[in-house]
């Protein structure tokens, strides 16, 4: 539930999918976060200001990670092949596994750095919006199982 509960918050304060793929997100354009944000919450101009400050110190940090971690994924596809190297392959691989983990802790060190700005009512509303985002995530689910359930081809009988 903690986890669910992270990326759903994830999601609705930094506009993105969600963070499985952190290495390769793109984030859209701070203001259009922070307006989101904003509308969502009733930010201040204070807490706006402080937000995008916030996003961009992650985004100075963030980037030349994700550029590295999207360099290890394409040489790692470059050594397949019957001439591998395998201490290459572990060396990159390892290092592409620390990135992530930054990435990650930087992910969620922003994530936390967002909500601390955010009054006890504002936390409320996001806590009320990503419950609301849920249900209908698992609403959504329930369709289109149902619609999968009632569109599959019968099996042939053997």
């Amino acid at each position: 539930m903690k986890l669910t509960k992270f990326v759903a918050t994830l999601a609705l304060t930094l506009g993105i999918a969600g963070a499985a793929a952190a290495q390769q997100m793109q984030a859209p354009p701070q203001g259009d976060q922070v307006d989101q944000l904003d509308q969502l919450l009733d930010l201040d101009e204070n807490q706006q200001q402080e937000i995008r400050g916030l996003l961009d110190e992650a985004e100075s940090q963030l980037a030349p990670k994700e550029q590295e971690a999207q360099a290890l994924q394409a040489r790692l596809g470059e050594y397949v092949g019957p001439d591998f190297d395998e201490n290459a392959i572990r060396q990159d691989a390892a290092r592409l596994g620390d990135l992530t983990g930054e990435i990650t802790a930087e992910t969620v060190l922003l994530q936390s750095r967002i909500e601390a700005v955010f009054t006890d009512e504002q936390r409320q509303r996001l806590d009320e919006a990503i419950a609301q985002q849920q249900q209908q995530m698992q609403d959504l689910q329930g369709q289109m199982q149902q619609q999968q359930g009632g569109e599959q081809p019968a099996q042939p009988v053997q």
